[in-house]
């Protein structure tokens, strides 16, 4: 399994609606939060090893309405 962190800056006063539409229709969006700062959202994706993250990213995030870019990180392992 992958972890990844895509922070999304959006169109003006779409930030909600991209945020419903990502985990409603794509179920390896496990949260989006709304930010401050200099992104709208923060999405938190896990990925099955075989999955290719640039195509995941540009083929159904950046594909979203309302979406004007992303920066994707990849998480390494996590500390609970």
């Amino acid at each position: 399994m992958q972890t990844i962190f895509v922070f999304v800056k959006c169109e003006l006063g779409k930030a909600y609606d991209v945020a419903g539409e990502a985990i409603e229709s794509l179920e390896q969006v496990s949260e989006v939060h709304s930010i401050s700062g200099e992104h709208d959202l923060l999405m938190k994706c896990y990925l099955s090893t075989e999955s290719d993250i640039g195509h995941f990213v540009i083929e159904n995030l950046q594909t979203l309405a309302g979406v004007k870019d992303t920066f994707t990180l990849i998480g390494f392992k996590a500390f609970n």
